[in-house]
């Protein structure tokens, strides 16, 4: 299924149902005015040649009509990240996929403090200039049948680029087909039981595969409602909106969900019947306060970009807490091992390898590193796991999250979790290893806000880790870096790290 159609057909459905309840401009876009600010737009892009073009907005009906006015004109959106870095991000992007054309907004670039970047298009711009005609005609054409208002097209075409998260290494750019995102979607709204009359809380941003997918093209799929914000960081404006539309369905990133615990009053989630966190391991602490203040269960996902992005998920009744719960309908998964390949049995921990048609395509203009990633049809995500024999998944973090310490290989995820609960409450972790010439790693504990006794920390860690899993150092940061999707920025972590250890060891 070609997503502008399916869109179009949810389109002829609702009508004047309210598709973007949006935020930033304080305005309830129904599915048929979005129908027509598409095809005013994609009208617009006539102009545009090339085959890629760059978008760069924020969460809102703006990037959402942008989009599919791009898959209306047989465009390919390229996803750039705004959060941090977003004038090298944009000359990263064009130069990767090798486009010129961005449409992004003046507002947004004065908000990030951007300059402008050569081959930038205003969006406010392109739709000051429109005249009384343009908007008859596109009245009109909203009213005839889907496939006189759309191009055919293939669902092996690519629908979207997206780019890595990049708190690893330099971000790849992610293909993603029509049937792809479409697969996703549509296993997530069977396994989930999402209904029309659901309202989801659009707060994360569409540069990420995760609000693209779900919190974006899934609800627009099964005709719900969002309620878009532009800033999944404005945490009192959240919690307040789900309780003023009575939001349904709320996923994000456990940083995100900390967020909003932190701001929200009691009630503000009575209306919410689906949570779903991802991205990132979802602490124990997260979830029992959430328990035990607003009676809401978190259900842990997980998936990557390059499976678009969901692999397996909890749902209510279908659960096992400290899972990531079962793969979707379509998708497989099987752990091998992590040298040889060779396929493990139910509770041996190796690498997790998926096949399913939410596979991406591969990396834009990068075949070796296509070639190494997918294998007859299986994706090599990285991460180690173990699957149970209830057919549950249980990550265990990235294989590059391992070190090897005195011969043996350490999980710095593990370490984590311990740490995590043993902290003072609203105090969060992140460990990372710092290299040392003499003895190859030492593990290097980052903790944020709140000082600790470290002694007491080790003596009690000593209960559930051997010696070498246990951090030398521990440093006290105002905050941990994040990515703007609301993940944890390794290098960065490892950088000020790397500078605090060595300085230490210097003096």
């Amino acid at each position: 299924m070609l997503l502008h159609k399916k869109f179009i057909e949810s389109v002829k459905k609702m009508g004047e149902k309210t598709a973007i309840f949006d935020q930033a401009i304080g305005k309830d876009i129904s599915y048929k005015r979005m129908l027509i600010a598409v095809i005013i737009l994609s009208r617009k892009f006539k102009r545009f040649p090339e085959e890629h073009i760059g978008v760069m907005l924020p969460t809102s009906a703006g990037c959402m009509i942008a989009f599919m006015a791009l898959l209306m004109r047989g465009k390919i959106p390229v996803m750039i990240n705004y959060s941090t870095g977003a004038y090298n991000n944009c000359l990263y992007a064009q130069e990767k996929c090798n486009f010129t054309t961005i449409i992004t907004s003046s507002k947004l670039l004065n908000k990030i403090n951007c300059d402008v970047v050569k081959g930038m298009i205003f969006l406010e711009d392109i739709m000051k200039g429109l005249k009384p005609l343009e908007k008859v005609f596109a009245a009109m054409t909203a009213m005839l049948p889907t496939g006189a208002i759309t191009r055919r097209g293939s669902p092996e075409d690519t629908a979207a680029i997206l780019f890595t998260s990049g708190s690893e290494k330099d971000p790849k750019a992610v293909q993603l087909s029509h049937k792809n995102l479409s697969h996703n979607i549509s296993s997530v709204i069977d396994a989930g039981k999402i209904v029309s009359s659901d309202i989801f809380l659009g707060n994360l941003p569409l540069f990420h595969v995760f609000g693209l997918t779900v919190t974006f093209l899934l609800p627009i799929f099964r005709q719900c409602s969002i309620v878009a914000h532009a800033n999944p960081l404005d945490y009192k404006a959240i919690t307040s909106s789900i309780r003023k539309y009575k939001v349904t369905v709320m996923v994000g990133t456990p940083t995100f969900f900390h967020g909003y615990l932190k701001k929200a009053e009691k009630g503000d989630f009575d209306s919410v019947r689906l949570a779903i966190t991802g991205a990132d391991k979802l602490t124990r602490q997260i979830r029992d306060e959430y328990l035990t203040k607003h009676n809401l269960e978190l259900h842990e996902g997980y998936g990557a970009t390059e499976t678009s992005p969901i692999v397996a998920v909890n749902f209510p009744g279908i659960c096992k807490y400290g899972s990531v719960g079962k793969p979707v309908p379509g998708v497989q998964v099987k752990i091998v091992h992590r040298e040889t390949g060779e396929i493990l049995s139910e509770g041996e921990e190796g690498k997790i390898l998926v096949k399913g048609d939410n596979v991406m395509k591969g990396y834009f203009d990068d075949i070796e590193e296509t070639s190494m990633r997918i294998r007859n049809g299986w994706y090599d995500t990285g991460d180690m796991g173990v699957l149970d024999k209830d057919g549950y998944l249980w990550h265990r973090g990235r294989l590059k999250r391992f070190v090897k310490i005195a011969g043996e290989m350490v999980s710095l995820v593990k370490i984590e979790s311990v740490l995590e609960l043993l902290l003072p409450d609203e105090t969060l972790c992140c460990v990372v290893d710092v290299p040392n010439p003499a003895k190859g790693s030492d593990v290097v504990a980052a903790i944020t806000t709140k000082k600790i006794d470290t002694k007491q920390i080790k003596h009690r860690m000593r209960k559930e880790l051997p010696s070498i899993a246990i951090p030398r150092e521990f440093y006290v940061l105002d905050d941990l870096p994040m990515m703007g999707s609301g993940k944890v920025n390794f290098r960065e972590v490892e950088k000020i790290c790397r500078k605090l250890h060595f300085r230490k060891k210097s003096n």
